[in-house]
């Protein structure tokens, strides 16, 4: 059992990057994670919905048969505590789990439509990269939270 985290688009603010994979690294330490990027599509001479379903079909390459679980407003929005449960129980369920953070553009509505369930980062519209950092963060202290350590005040 592992999980994916897959986003469009590559880390451009080099701060950000660094605050990202230092999250990151400190969520591998309690949760099987992976993490992988796909490329963004270019926009230009392009419809939206064609930039959506291209950066669909490459994020589809990247999580194959994982309950597919997509970062988007008006998804299920939970506490901090929360999410550790939610994180806790998928871990158990055996099966392998991939959170999609989509581009500009966000997601094509055929690759929201397949997933098991939609999250929500905020209450409102967050950039990818730093959808990317408030998940990763997120992802630490789930597992801090599962493992009753102190990083949760």
């Amino acid at each position: 059992m592992r999980f994916t985290v897959a986003v469009v688009g590559t880390l451009r603010d080099s701060a950000l990057a660094t605050a990202i994979h230092e999250y990151e690294r400190r969520a591998a330490r309690y949760w099987p994670l992976q993490v992988v990027e796909v490329r963004d599509v270019a926009a230009r001479g392009r419809s939206v919905d064609e930039v959506r379903a291209l950066e669909a079909t490459r994020l589809d390459a990247v999580v194959e048969d994982a309950t597919l679980w997509c970062c988007t407003e008006g998804g299920r929005a939970m506490t901090s505590a929360a999410f550790a449960d939610w994180m806790q129980t998928l871990r158990e369920s055996a099966r392998d789990v991939a959170i999609c953070i989509g581009g500009a553009f966000g997601l094509a509505p055929a690759l929201l439509a397949r997933a098991s369930g939609r999250l929500a980062l905020a209450p409102f519209t967050l950039p990818h990269e730093l959808a990317r950092l408030v998940l990763a963060e997120q992802l630490y202290r789930a597992g801090t939270l599962v493992r009753g350590e102190p990083y949760h005040k």
